[in-house]
């Protein structure tokens, strides 16, 4: 499940993302190759590369409400990608577009969006998705005075009480990674673990990190995230980056995003931004 500030208070189980190769026939839109020079790129504005995000713009996706910054998660991958693509940073344009809008049917008026947007077979059917750019993570949140607010390791929370959302991503990592002695208390609702954690019927909280920073700033006072930590098995739940369907950037923006991983440049990023930094340390 996915919340955040503002657009990620939208809850969301994501799955791997479906065949995006169906074309529309919106402005940019071909089904053929496209060669990925800048200057043989089909854009929304000639000479700009146009990026959409909602508003507020929260962190720390980004900072100051200001994406054209550079700093914050999503700023620092919108301009790596843009880099990628050959764009300088005057030459990167940003719309307001709304979490919702941006997946659903119909034209366009960006480049692409980047919004904490979980790729799913259902999106994926009204919009293209580029190759997935941040793998969410799970994390422990728990009361500032708690037991466990100073854990460092998976293992010194094996005999806590905590608490997760019925059929999340969440639920089979407390079951699969940490493991407790005692079987977690499964919500029906979000909200209702969130409360539970805020009255002191458990102990600690296992939610995805967007949702962590979200319960954290705005749910629970007086919380904090432990850490976060990788989980195993099943189709791991990722951000793309939105694209109108058919688009002819879709190649392109992939092959960018491609060549951030390999070169180490999306880790590098997370790393400032999600990381212990941003107050998330890794739980191992």
């Amino acid at each position: 499940m996915l919340l955040a500030l503002g657009a990620l208070a939208t809850a969301v189980v994501a799955c791997a993302p479906a065949d995006n190769t169906a074309t529309s026939a919106g402005p940019g839109a071909s089904s053929a190759p496209t060669a990925c020079t800048k200057d043989q790129l089909k854009l929304r504005n000639a000479g700009k590369l146009t990026i959409g995000t909602d508003k507020p713009a929260y962190e720390p996706w980004f900072k100051d409400d200001d994406p054209s910054n550079g700093q914050g998660f999503e700023s620092a991958v919108a301009f790596a990608v843009a880099g990628e693509l050959g764009f300088d940073r005057d030459e990167v344009k940003w719309e307001t577009v709304k979490f919702d809008t941006a997946f659903a049917p119909g034209e366009k008026k960006f480049d692409f969006d980047v919004n904490q947007v979980s790729i799913t077979p259902e999106r994926a059917g009204a919009v293209d998705f580029s190759k997935g750019y941040y793998t969410v993570k799970q994390a422990v949140v728990a009361l500032d005075k708690g037991k466990y607010a100073g854990v460092t390791g998976l293992a010194q929370l094996a005999d806590a009480k905590i608490g997760v959302q019925v059929g999340t991503t969440s639920l089979d990592a407390v079951q699969n990674v940490i493991k407790p002695s005692e079987q977690p208390k499964v919500y029906t609702e979000q909200i209702d673990a969130v409360n539970a954690l805020k009255n002191g019927q458990v102990e600690a909280l296992v939610v995805d990190l967007p949702t962590a920073f979200y319960v954290t700033a705005a749910q629970v006072e007086g919380s904090k995230i432990v850490g976060q930590f990788s989980s195993t098995g099943g189709t791991p739940e990722e951000f793309g980056l939105v694209m109108e369907k058919g688009s002819a950037l879709k190649s392109c923006v992939d092959k960018a995003v491609e060549a951030l991983k390999s070169k180490g440049e999306l880790a590098k990023i997370e790393q400032q931004w999600l990381g212990a930094a941003a107050g998330a340390p890794e739980l191992k």
